[in-house]
C-alpha cells in the first residue's frame, strides 16, 4: 500500500493522497451505507489519507426522500440514532483516515438539514456542516428544484485542521458563491471540500468552472465529488468528480459512472503560486475588504 507524507495545517509542504468516492446511490440505505464502507476501505488499501464522499450519498437526491432517510446525528450517544455516521466514526477509527463524510439529511429539533460531517484518522467527530445556500432553481424547460421545500440552511462555516491539511467544507450550490470560499481562505483554508449533486442543466456549463474558479481565485486546493449519475432516477447527477490545484489545473477528473478518484494533493503548491502572482498582498484594503460577520472564528 502507497504511503504518504505527514502533514498538518501548519506543514504547508506536505502530500498526502486523497480519494473521492464516485458513489452509486440507490434506494436501500443499508446497501448505500455498506457500500460507502467498503468503497472508504478501498480507498485506505490504496494509500489514501483523505477520504471525500458525495452530496446525499445515504439516499436518493429528491425533497420525497430527505425526510424518509433522515438521522439525528448524535455523538454524545456514539451516533445510535445515525447508521451513516456511526459508520463513518468507525471505518475513520479502523482504517486510520481523514472522511470529509459527503453530507446526508439530518433531523435536528425539528427541521431538516443537508449535513457534513468531518471525522479524524481516530475515528473522533471534528466538525459538522449544514449547507449554507440550499438550492431554490427554476430554469423552465429544463429543471426546477426547490431545496427549502424540505431544508433548512445552515448558520456556521467550517473549518477544521485535520492530519493532513486545513480543510473546509461546502456543499454543491455553495460553490456558487464566492464570498465563502474567501471566507475559507481568509481562516488559513488549504482545501476546500464540496461534496454535490450537480444536475443535467447546470453541469455541462458550471461544474468545473466553478471549482476552477474558487481555486484560482484563493490559490488553494478544491475537491468536489458527486454521486454517479442514474438515468433512471428523477434527478439526475452530472458527476465529474475532480481535483482542482491552487492554479486551476485539473489534477483528476472522471465521467459519470461510478469510480474511485485518487490524487495525490502537494500542499507547497499553495505557497508557490502565492509567490508566483501574490493576489493577496496586491489587493486594495482601501476600496474593498472581506467582513466575516460569523462568531465561529
Amino acid at each position: 500500500m502507497a504511503t504518504a507524507t505527514n502533514a498538518t495545517a501548519s506543514d504547508a509542504s506536505g502530500k498526502f493522497k486523497i480519494a473521492l468516492c464516485q458513489l452509486a446511490v440507490t434506494a436501500d440505505k443499508a446497501h448505500n451505507i455498506a457500500h460507502a464502507r467498503d468503497v472508504i476501505g478501498r480507498a485506505a488499501d490504496q494509500g489514501a489519507r483523505l477520504v471525500l464522499l458525495p452530496e446525499m450519498w445515504n439516499c436518493p437526491y429528491s425533497n420525497d426522500n430527505f425526510p424518509t432517510y433522515a438521522e439525528e446525528i448524535s455523538p454524545e450517544d456514539s451516533f445510535a440514532s445515525s447508521p451513516s455516521a456511526a459508520m463513518l466514526a468507525d471505518v475513520a477509527g479502523r482504517r486510520g483516515v481523514t472522511i470529509v463524510g459527503g453530507s446526508i439529511p439530518e433531523k435536528r429539533e425539528g427541521r431538516l438539514y443537508n449535513t457534513c460531517l468531518v471525522f479524524g484518522s481516530k475515528g473522533e467527530l471534528k466538525g459538522k456542516f449544514s449547507k449554507l445556500h440550499l438550492f431554490d432553481i427554476d430554469i423552465p424547460g429544463k429543471i426546477t428544484f426547490k431545496e427549502s421545500d424540505t431544508l433548512t440552511r445552515g448558520e456556521q462555516p467550517l473549518v477544521v485542521d485535520t492530519e493532513v491539511a486545513r480543510v473546509a467544507v461546502g456543499i454543491c450550490y455553495d460553490i456558487r458563491f464566492p464570498e465563502l470560499a474567501m471566507l475559507y481562505a481568509a481562516r488559513g483554508a488549504q482545501l476546500i471540500c464540496y461534496p454535490g449533486a450537480f444536475n443535467m442543466t447546470t453541469g455541462p456549463l458550471h461544474w468545473q468552472l466553478l471549482q476552477q474558479a474558487r481555486a484560482v481565485d484563493n490559490q488553494l486546493f478544491v475537491a468536489t465529488c458527486s454521486p454517479a449519475r442514474d438515468d433512471s432516477a428523477s434527478y439526475r447527477a452530472w458527476g465529474h468528480s475532480t481535483l482542482v490545484g491552487p492554479f486551476g489545473e485539473i489534477i483528476a477528473t472522471t465521467e459519470h459512472e461510478e469510480d474511485l478518484v485518487l490524487a495525490e494533493v502537494d500542499l507547497s503548491q499553495i505557497d508557490t503560486r502565492r509567490q508566483n502572482m501574490p493576489i493577496d498582498m496586491q489587493r486594495r484594503a482601501d476600496l474593498y475588504q472581506l467582513v466575516d460577520k460569523t462568531t465561529d472564528q
